[in-house]
């Protein structure tokens, strides 16, 4: 089975409508194509239900509605590469601290929540198979470490959760047979919350699926020595392969304001970035963004009875233009959070700044 290569672009056309260019070794071209000629193999992005305000105002990040998932799925299958959908059932993010219900869907009881997101799901599949993109991979929603539809589908409620994530499941089967199944939950190395997370999900009833999900982001989640442990433990326990669903690592600290041309009062500055550098055994440069690169990969490699099936680099295209950014005014009154809402992942991208290839690329071309 192929090691896989991913890489999520799920904010690509909006980056590239406000102005971004990318270029590598022979000069400008498509990023699609630029990230495929590098080794990339699959493309994976994320479907929020309806990310627009009651007046219509884009939430931002991307504003990923199923047409603009179309139109990036339409793009990774011109290049070559499979695809994988993330299901994040909200209208905008979702991760462990946030699960916010679809505004259509609040207020809804636990069954009624259940056939929204049966619905959904298969509704969507439909669509794209329609087309002729139907997903290879599918994701039942992002980060579910916590659960997801708040409140009712929130952690200790693993009945709900597992109910809620096994009508999407059920969707995809009926729909999309041949794509295989995603659950991810955030901290890769932490295998204790994995084993009693996945032991509460079987024994509530949970359906079966066919890919534990994992991120790792070194400045958070610690030394990758304990995501090699945890993978092992894990694919072990279950019986399942194990994706790296999310992983990146900086190649600078410079700061990423001037290139979104961002006021004073919108910058969040690189302080808080760089005490999270000093944690990790890498530095922040082309060069170390390279060896953690190449480091994850031996490590997925690694895991026995090679059930370590690759990686997915999280928004390696997100390059700092004005207007793109992690949340639209209209995104941060749906969500209640506060600015600004500038592009804070510019310095994890595979490409600097400027939109130029990273050393990073060039590794994975030998993977």
């Amino acid at each position: 089975m192929a090691f896989i290569k991913g890489m999520d672009l799920s904010t690509l056309e909006e980056v590239e409508a406000r102005g971004g260019r990318f270029s590598d070794r022979n000069g400008p071209g498509d990023p699609m194509a630029i990230l495929r000629r590098h080794g990339m193999d699959l493309v994976r992005l994320r479907l929020w239900n309806d990310p627009y305000s009651p007046q219509g105002e884009p939430y931002g990040a991307g504003t990923c509605d199923l047409n603009t998932v179309m139109a990036l799925a339409r793009r990774a299958r011109t290049a070559g590469c499979q695809w994988m959908l993330d299901f994040h059932y909200s209208d905008f993010w979702a991760d462990p601290g946030k699960q916010i219900t679809p505004k259509a869907w609040q207020g809804m009881d636990i069954k009624a929540l259940e056939e929204q997101v049966y619905s959904f799901t298969g509704d969507a599949l439909r669509r794209l198979r329609e087309e002729g993109l139907a997903p290879d991979m599918v994701a039942v929603g992002n980060e579910v470490t916590n659960g997801l539809l708040w409140p009712v589908g929130r952690m200790p409620a693993m009945g709900n959760i597992a109910r809620l994530l096994s009508a999407g499941l059920r969707a995809c089967r009926e729909v999309c047979p041949e794509a295989e199944t995603v659950i991810h939950l955030d901290n890769g190395p932490d295998s204790d919350r994995y084993r009693a997370w996945f032991e509460g999900y079987f024994a509530a009833g949970g359906m079966d699926f066919d890919i534990i999900g994992m991120s790792y982001y070194p400045f958070w989640n610690g030394p990758m020595e304990g995501l090699a442990r945890s993978m092992a433990a894990t694919a072990a326990r279950f019986g399942k392969d194990v994706l790296v669903a999310e992983t990146s690592m900086g190649f600078t600290l410079e700061d990423y304001g001037d290139y979104e041309r961002l006021a004073p009062d919108q910058r969040k500055g690189m302080a808080a970035t760089a005490a999270l550098a000093e944690r990790t055994a890498y530095p922040m440069t082309p060069a170390g963004q390279r060896d953690f690169l190449r480091d994850l990969a031996a490590a997925i490699r690694a895991v026995p009875g090679g059930r370590g099936r690759g990686f997915i680099w999280w928004e390696p295209a997100w390059i700092p233009v004005p207007g793109s950014q992690w949340a639209t005014p209209a995104a941060l009154a749906y969500t209640g959070e506060r600015g600004p809402g500038g592009n804070e992942w510019a310095n994890q991208a595979l490409f600097d700044y400027s939109g130029r290839a990273l050393p990073a690329l060039e590794e994975m071309e030998t993977m």
